[in-house]
């Protein structure tokens, strides 16, 4: 074997280590409803992993006979935007029916939106990439653990120190299915009003291999964990996450707020 074709077989070998899972996931399938969703009204901030002060923003969750309607909005201090919106059902188990993300301002290098559709199946995304705005629209064949907008939530409703494989929409460079493997990683303890409390801490990994067992070139290198803290007890609820906010990003905090009162 010449020196290139070595290096080229161990440089596969390498690339096909890092993508696969330490551990066999379990398989993918819906995630159980344990806690109901409801009307909700958050309010959250996003800093960068250092601390600086990125984007405000609002959680609200509505419902409408059996659909949920959560949105998300992330309104950052340099004018950018992060709009998503996600409708669900939870009758017996979480199943997404449609899903909008929009990213634009200079926060975002190659700002989108994504709409998918699954009652028909499709995805629609338009990205601008170095002043070109691309659109592209595919018919995928969409799985019923998916779980675009849904993984904080599907995390919420594991048992304790429960595992799961879900499905999700990528869309870069096209739209396309992958995996994402949600594993148990402790608990880390955190302070309320002087009484320390804990939060289960779970990682989210992402599976290039997708739904079907091919690897997927996302963007050519495994994209990082992203880490999220669901409070411990009898309501757990959301607590932070940590993880890039978009393809080749760098990691964010995304953390509870509470207002701060002043004069008027």
């Amino acid at each position: 074997m010449t020196t290139t074709r070595r290096a080229r077989v161990q440089a596969l070998l390498a690339f096909l280590a890092a993508v696969a899972p330490q551990e066999a996931p379990p398989p993918r399938h819906p995630i159980p409803v344990r806690y109901t969703e409801g009307i909700t009204h958050g309010f959250l901030t996003l800093h960068t992993l250092e601390g600086e002060l990125l984007a405000d923003g609002d959680l609200f969750q509505t419902i409408r006979g059996e659909q949920v309607t959560a949105r998300m909005e992330l309104r950052f201090k340099d004018g950018s935007l992060q709009d998503e919106t996600t409708v669900f059902s939870q009758r017996g188990h979480f199943a997404l029916l449609h899903y909008r993300l929009v990213q634009k301002g200079p926060a975002f290098p190659n700002p989108s939106e994504v709409n998918v559709d699954v009652p028909r199946g499709t995805v629609t995304a338009h990205v601008v990439d170095k002043g070109k705005e691309t659109v592209s629209s595919e018919h995928l064949d969409m799985p019923p653990d998916l779980s675009n907008g849904l993984v904080v939530i599907a995390i919420k409703n594991l048992a304790p120190g429960g595992r799961a494989a879900l499905s999700m929409v990528a869309a870069a460079p096209k739209p396309r299915l992958i995996g994402l493997d949600i594993v148990p990683a402790g608990a880390d303890s955190y302070t309320l009003g002087g009484l320390a409390r804990r939060a289960a801490k779970y990682v989210v990994k992402v599976d290039l291999r997708g739904v079907a067992g091919v690897v997927a070139p996302l963007i050519g290198k495994q994209p990082p964990d992203t880490s999220i803290w669901i409070t411990e007890g009898e309501a757990p609820t959301f607590a932070k996450m940590e993880g890039p906010f978009y393809v080749g990003g760098p990691p964010w905090r995304l953390e509870l707020t509470a207002p701060t009162w002043g004069e008027k």
